[in-house]
């Protein structure tokens, strides 16, 4: 099975691609952020930002048709991808409700089928309980959040295209979160590799794994950059290649374990 599931005491994660994660929970599936299609290359094919990807698809939306929940943290489309949530065709679609509108009109759906939330509002969707958190993509909008999720002991910080900012870190240690997901590309409204282990640092963070990268060549940043910065701050962490499996549980399995 692609999607393996064996000896899951926790969650397993799957990086899909730019910031894409597949997370599976006590026989639930959430997807945040996917992009699995080539149209911002046709978009911008033949303009002076060509979107020229640099790793091919990961798998085809219709292999993720038993996803539960997933999510979109802001409008932009490797974050908002009409052709791959068409695919996947997901039971619920988590967005920021500023963004209502907008998300309707690209995906053709219901007024009322995506659940919106606003920053600092908590719900349950599924198995997964959400908390929408600020995120500043060149700044603190309500159009742009960061998700945690708690599932099976577990919390994962998704934080969506973000620069840091100032209440960032202090908010975060509230979570105690395990899991941190955090862009490294340092440009279009993103924090860069050091800021990215600075930050999994300072939250606390059990394990930091690096996102927003390898997607196209005009913005992407060498993960390894980020992997010798977390190593001097003794930032836990883990980099994984595109459809790998990475489980982690409470009680922290020995072979899945970042390195410190």
């Amino acid at each position: 099975m692609r999607w393996d599931t064996s000896g899951v005491d926790g969650v397993a994660l799957w990086w899909l691609g730019q910031s894409g994660y597949l997370v599976y929970s006590a026989g639930e599936w959430l997807c945040f952020d996917p992009y699995l299609s080539d149209s911002l290359t046709r978009k911008y094919a033949n303009t002076p930002k060509p979107h020229v990807r640099m790793k091919p698809i990961v798998a085809a939306p219709s292999e993720l048709t038993f996803v539960d929940v997933a999510t979109s943290t802001h409008n932009h489309t490797d974050h908002l991808d009409a052709e791959t949530l068409h695919g996947i065709a997901p039971k619920k679609l988590v967005i920021p409700e500023a963004n209502r509108a907008f998300v309707c009109d690209r995906l053709g759906c219901a007024k009322d089928w995506p659940l919106g939330m606003r920053i600092g509002e908590t719900r349950p969707v599924g198995g997964f309980d959400f908390t929408a958190v600020p995120a500043a993509h060149e700044s603190l909008t309500p159009e742009t959040i960061g998700y945690v999720v708690r599932t099976n002991g577990v919390t994962i910080y998704h934080s969506g295209d973000t620069l840091l900012y100032e209440s960032q870190a202090p908010l975060l240690r509230g979570f105690d979160v395990d899991i941190a997901i955090l862009p490294i590309n340092g440009k279009v409204g993103n924090m860069n590799h050091a800021e990215a282990a600075w930050l999994g640092k300072a939250i606390g963070a059990k394990v930091t794994i690096p996102c927003h990268y390898d997607m196209f060549e005009f913005n992407t940043a060498d993960p390894a950059g980020f992997a010798a910065e977390a190593a001097r701050l003794g930032t836990p962490h883990r980099i994984l290649s595109l459809g790998e499996r990475f489980v982690y549980s409470p009680n922290r399995k020995e072979n899945d374990s970042p390195a410190a």
